[in-house]
């Protein structure tokens, strides 16, 4: 009876205190979830191109890339555009941030935010926004490294299975410049 209960309440502390955006969501979990200001891009193109790509947006949510990929990670200067857009179709999210809008310390605070794999935090200069977070068909726009809709967008897209190839490696290809870790 000891033993039991000892493993029942491992098992419910330890999902009660599961780390924010460590465990990707299920399904159903990730369709509840609701984020003001959310912008949507269906049926984008996953197509690999050695050219260089005009996005309509930056960060882009998606579209053609380059056949290889960014390594997930942080960085301190601006990536290469398509070859983070490869991570995104792997399911990772990127964040990135306009420096002349955001201080160090958001700046910290957006790198705590991003989960340990499958995650992007890069600046951008000339951003229309000091903040933008995207994943394969989605992106969102803040002002502030506060905003709770940066978690909820993470939540909802981070290792989504939704995007063309989820879960694919992030890793183990193109280290872009100031990689810090």
């Amino acid at each position: 009876v000891v033993a039991v209960l000892g493993i029942v309440i491992t098992v419910v502390v330890t999902n009660a205190t599961r780390p924010p955006a460590q465990v990707p969501l299920t399904a159903a979990e990730r369709a509840a979830i609701e984020i003001e200001g959310e912008e949507l891009y269906p049926g984008l193109d996953a197509t690999h191109t050695t050219d260089p790509v005009s996005y309509d947006v930056m960060p882009p949510a998606g579209g053609p890339h380059n056949p290889s990929w960014l390594n997930c990670g942080v960085y301190e200067e601006e990536q290469p555009t398509e070859y983070a857009v490869h991570a995104l179709e792997h399911s990772a999210v990127w964040i990135a941030y306009d420096p002349a809008q955001v201080d160090d310390e958001q700046i910290g605070a957006l790198r705590d935010l991003a989960p340990s794999t499958h995650a992007i935090v890069s600046p951008i200069e000339g951003l229309d926004t000091p903040i933008a977070i995207s994943a394969w068909g989605a992106r969102l726009a803040v002002d502030d490294a506060g905003d709770e809709r940066l978690q909820q967008f993470i939540d909802k897209y981070w290792l989504s299975p939704t995007a063309p190839e989820p879960n694919a490696l992030c890793s183990n290809a193109l280290d872009g410049p100031g990689r810090v870790s």
